[in-house]
Order: C-alpha cells, then structure tokens, then sequence
C-alpha cells in the first residue's frame, strides 16, 4: 500500500528512528516556548499532592507578586514521579511577569524541610514533551504499477534582624499562621507556612508584602480544612544572578502521602479564561487517570488531507477545542501512554537513566519495581533501566465552573499503548499507466474527499474552504477489458 512516513505533532525538534518516518518538528503550544523565555519554576506538593509553580505555577498556586506587575497563568507542565505513596513532583509554568516580581503560593500536604525541595533542570520538561507530543506521520503511495511487498502500520531577601523575626513570629501567630520552616533553594527563598484560617492568612501574606489576588481567601479556605501547608516562594535575586540563569527554574519537591493529587483550585485565581495544563505521570505500573472527572483519549489514527502538514499547530489547536467542545469542556484528555523504554514512532529519543532520574523517577536505582503490581520484588536479574518505567501524558483545559475539585489520579495496571497521532498519505505522482496504476488514480477523488471530511468533523473547518485545497488530480477512464483485468487481479483491491 505505500510508504510512509510523516510528520510530528511535537514540541521541540526529534529525529525519528525509523528510517521510513520523517518528522517536523512542529511547536504546538505557544506557552511552551514561553517557557522557554520566561520562567519559571515549579514546586510542589505533597503527601497527597502537591504543587508548586515555576516560571508560573498557575494549577497548584497563585502568584502573589510583590509590585504591582500584571501576572498571568495560561498554560503549565507538571512532571510527577510516583510510586507507591512516594512522589516527586516538579513543575513549570508560565509565568508572565519580571523575575523580581515573582512569588507564589501553593498548598502542599506536609510540612517540607529543605532536603525535600530543590530545583531541577529546565530541559527535563522539555524531553518529556518532545517524548509523548501527539504527532503528524506522512506515508508516501508505492508506484501501483509495482507489486507490494509488505504493507506496514503502527501504531530577594534582606537578612532580618534576631528582633524583627521575634516581631514576626508573634504578628504571624496573632493572624493563626505559623511559619513551619524556612529556607532558600537556589533562586528561590522559601516558607512553609500552616494557617488557622483563611482570613488570617489572607492577612499575613499582604502584610508581608504579597499581593493577593481577589478571591484568594475563598480558595484557600478548603485547603486550610485539610490541615494543609503552604508553600510560598519568591526569587532571592542575589542568588538567582549568582546562578547565572536567565530564566527561573522548576522546583521539585519530593513528598510522602497516599493522596494522590493535583492542587488546581488556588491557581485558578490568577486566570483570566481557559487554562491548559500538561501532566506527565511516570509510573512503575502503567496508565494513570484522572479519577474525579473523565480520562478520555484524544482523537488518533485519522488519516487528514496532506496540505496540513504546513498547518498542524492549527490543526492541533482546532481539534483539541472541538474535542473539548464535544466532551463538555470537564474531561482529562490522554495524549500519550508509552513505556519509556522505547518509542514507535519516536518523535524523540526515549528518556535516558539519568534525564529519568532528573525527572523524579527514584526507583531506578532500587530493587526492581514490578511493572504490574509496583511493589519492590527482587529479580534474579537486571532490566533495562527505564523498562519499568511507564509514562501517561495528560492534557487538561480547565475553568473554574468545569473543574470545581482539584485533579485526585491513580495508577493502573493497563499498559497499553496508545498515541496521538495524525496520518497523511502522499498520492503516487509517477507514470501508473497499467490498469491498476488507472484505476488507483481514479480512487483518489474518493480517498481525499473521505480525508476532507475527517479533517472538518475533527476541527470544524469549513468544508469547502477544505476542499479547495485538496490535490488535483486527472484520472484516466480505464478501458472496459482494463477494468476486467483489474477486477480479476489478486491485487485488486476489489478482488
């Protein structure tokens, strides 16, 4: 039947593996190289989960600026290792906003000490989204003249004084909030706090120099009741110039509990409309889910008309929104559930022992996790490192009427694979004057009208704007004993 080979739906450039496949790399969200530019920095979670923000941490925080800078979330990437009650979360957003300005806050399960927070590399998000992007593949049409020989699918702080922070202690404990633990990593210098109630720390914080968002005491109230903490953080400018970074980066923090969740209430309050967020759960087992809304997967295996190649960040964009639309605008959308210890086809390389480890997964180095049930079981002998390592990639588009309960998730035993991909197929261009090369011509005006109309059920495009951009193509009437000729033949398609 043909060749293949494709195109990319990917973040960030790869090289296919396969030598039949050929990708563009195609940037799909804008956010994602704002990034890239902008900031952030992640953090994190806890015990039941956690969140932390970098460069923007919308989903698990807000942004409590300390001047006056107009601060935006509109797209996040939180990596989450997990296994068994342990996590490691690391996240980065974006953030929008001048370094100095930055500060957030973001409800964490448990008290975190400093061993339990660092930062982390501002590419290892990057791989991870160049792994698991939803993808474009092209096949090219073998001359019809020539038999087939196979046919091939696949699937900044100054320092206070010993009296001022005896006055602090006591104006904290007056409001009910108490500061847990305090500290600086890298960049970034760090409270945990734990409050009494929402007003109270609504207070503290604006006493203390944050700027609140409208709304944020609403928010915090539910957290406060669940006796969790809060991580606050802002940019220690001293350090961040000694880093000699230009941007902030992501923070990881590593936790303990058997909640497992995603804080994304609080991070609504600095939205202005809809929210994505990108989730890439690694696990020893296999898929994760969403367990208080619907996991559903995102539309895969259309074949589209070949001019999208030039247009798949729309095409992405449009069919994301359609299937948004359609699912009621309140579902988790699986993009990506792939064991990590190959790819097919790769957009990107798989994620090496080491990048595995940046991105939190701690088992590697542990007795062997069951893929199956993730508990620790010797083995006899060694696997490949990143064999028990399963990644699920989730993309969420949030509001805060669709999304009134934070993100709670669970892990399965469900392995199976699955990616978003998009198929384009090259017409034959060369001479096929035989009967059957006639007659595979004649069938194209029908293939690419059924390409037509999947390409404008899945993004809404108008059909006729679709069509004129279709190949043309001039077919040769086939004689009538051709057309016997061809009936006959094994490799007709009507035989």
């Amino acid at each position: 039947m043909s060749f293949e080979l494709v195109v990319p739906l990917t973040l960030s450039s790869s090289r296919y593996l396969l030598p039949l496949y050929s990708f563009t790399p195609l940037p799909l969200y804008p956010p994602t190289m704002k990034l890239l530019r902008i900031l952030l920095i992640s953090l994190l979670i806890l015990s039941a989960s956690l969140c932390v923000a970098s460069g923007a941490w919308a989903f698990c925080g807000f942004y409590v600026a300390k001047a006056d800078a107009r601060l935006y979330n509109q797209a996040s990437q939180v990596a989450i290792a997990r296994s068994g009650n342990k996590t490691v979360l690391t996240m980065a957003n974006d953030y929008q906003g001048e370094v100095k300005d930055f500060a957030i806050v973001v409800p964490v399960p448990v008290v975190l000490k400093k061993e339990q927070v660092e930062v982390g590399k501002p590419t290892i998000l990057e791989r991870l989204d160049a792994f698991s992007a939803p993808r474009l593949v092209e096949y090219f049409d073998p001359d019809p003249c020539t038999p087939l020989v196979y046919e091939r699918m696949m699937p900044a702080a100054p320092t206070m004084s010993a009296g001022a922070r005896k006055d602090e202690a006591a104006r904290s404990q007056n409001l009910g909030v108490t500061i847990e633990e305090k500290f600086t990593v890298g960049e970034y210098d760090i409270l945990i706090l734990s409050a009494k109630e929402s007003g109270g720390l609504e207070t503290w914080l604006r006493q203390n120099g944050y700027r609140i968002p409208q709304g944020a005491r609403q928010l915090l109230r539910p957290y406060i009741r669940q006796q969790m903490k809060f991580f606050v953080a802002k940019v220690n400018l001293n350090e961040f110039e000694k880093s000699g970074y230009q941007n902030l980066r992501p923070i990881r923090m590593t936790y303990e509990s058997p909640r497992f969740m995603l804080p994304i209430r609080l991070g609504m309050v600095n939205a202005q409309k809809e929210q994505d967020l990108i989730v890439y759960i690694l696990s020893p087992e296999g898929q994760a889910e969403v367990t208080n809304y619907r996991t559903v997967k995102v539309p895969s295996g259309n074949e589209i008309p070949t001019f999208v190649k030039d247009e798949f960040k729309d095409f992405y964009k449009s069919m994301f929104q359609t299937s948004y639309d359609r699912e009621g605008r309140n579902v988790a959308f699986l993009e990506y559930a792939w064991d990590m210890a190959n790819c097919d086809p790769c957009s990107a390389t798989p994620l090496n022992r080491e990048e595995l480890k940046e991105a939190g997964v701690f088992w590697l180095d542990n007795p062997e996790t069951s893929p199956s049930s993730g508990r620790l079981i010797p083995r006899p002998f060694p696997i490949a490192p990143s064999s028990n390592v399963f990644i699920t990639r989730l993309h969420i588009r949030y509001t805060r009427d669709k999304f009134p309960e934070d993100l709670m998730f669970q892990t399965t035993t469900n392995r199976e694979l699955f990616q978003g991909r998009y198929v384009m197929r090259h017409p034959f261009t060369g001479d096929a004057s035989c009967s059957a090369g006639k007659q595979y011509r004649r069938s194209l005006p029908r293939r690419f009208e059924q390409e037509a109309q999947t390409l404008a059920r899945l993004t809404g495009w108008d059909i006729q704007t679709i069509r004129r951009k279709l190949p043309k193509i001039q077919a040769q009437a086939l004689t009538w004993w051709e057309w016997v000729w061809f009936t006959l033949s094994p490799s007709s398609p009507l035989s």
